[in-house]
């Protein structure tokens, strides 16, 4: 059975090399290179980085792929109905589907406050990530868990999860049909922290968009924070303009 992976983001990437220490990849789909960075340079997606550096080919011309199976996670484009049919598509969803559909399903989580969230894998349908699971697994979230965490427990748990599945013929159930929420692509808006806000929910934001963009707050990006014992909101590592990233504390002494 030939295995191929379409990937692009940085969870994909990990999925791709937890696969990949126990199973031959013949394959990885990926998106084609993209400006990136101050220079607006041309760079290849983590996924790519990944796969080269492991010896396995890449292709970004989703006719050229060739498998039997293929997993998908954080590729970041659909899939024509045309594909669907050429092989089995088992997509990797970081959340408990079917809440939290879409682009950015850790991060609306923990935005969210949600307490659990899981991988879910399902096959994958014409419709954004509604197809019929294969199997599914919850995890706590700690309250200072950040999205960086977050999805690499993820990544953790949904190789573990595949590795029966790809020597198999999984069988699939059906999405429920209550219970869907979206997550919807995170906008520079959504970075920007509003102190008339409950603390809690700040500090939710902050987790959830970090390691990889921040929060901002007064042209700081903010990257980890808390609620304090007061019960306010109280960053803890913050990074100025061209400058490294600091505590809260070294940046305040740096003002005066």
């Amino acid at each position: 059975m030939r295995i191929a992976v379409a990937a692009t983001a940085p969870f994909g990437a990990d999925v791709l090399e937890r696969l990949a220490a126990g199973r031959e990849i013949a394959q990885l789909l990926t998106r084609p290179d993209a400006p990136r960075g101050r220079g607006r340079k041309l760079a290849p997606s983590a996924a790519k980085e990944t796969a080269e550096r492991l010896g396995i080919p890449v292709a970004h011309d989703r006719d050229a792929l060739d498998a039997d199976v293929v997993v998908v996670c954080a590729y970041g484009l659909l899939i024509p109905e045309s594909l669907l049919d050429r092989a089995l598509w088992l997509n990797v969803h970081p959340s408990l589907l079917p809440r939290w559909r879409g682009a950015a399903p850790v991060e609306r989580a923990l935005m969210a406050g949600d307490p659990r969230t899981g991988v879910t894998i399902h096959r994958t349908t014409a419709e954004l990530d509604a197809g019929p699971i294969a199997v599914q697994e919850a995890f706590d979230v700690a309250p200072d868990e950040d999205a960086g965490a977050v999805y690499a427990r993820a990544a953790e748990t949904a190789a573990r999860l595949l590795d029966p599945l790809l020597d198999g013929e999984p069988e699939f159930t059906p999405q429920p049909e209550e219970g869907v929420t979206y997550a919807e692509k995170i906008t520079a808006a959504d970075r920007e922290l509003d102190l008339s806000r409950p603390a809690r929910e700040l500090v939710d934001r902050v987790r959830a968009l970090s390691p990889h963009i921040g929060a901002r707050l007064d042209g700081l990006i903010v990257w980890k924070a808390r609620v304090d014992d007061d019960g306010s909101f109280e960053p803890l590592e913050v990074q100025a303009p061209g400058r490294r990233r600091m505590t809260h504390a070294e940046y305040l002494r740096g003002l005066r």
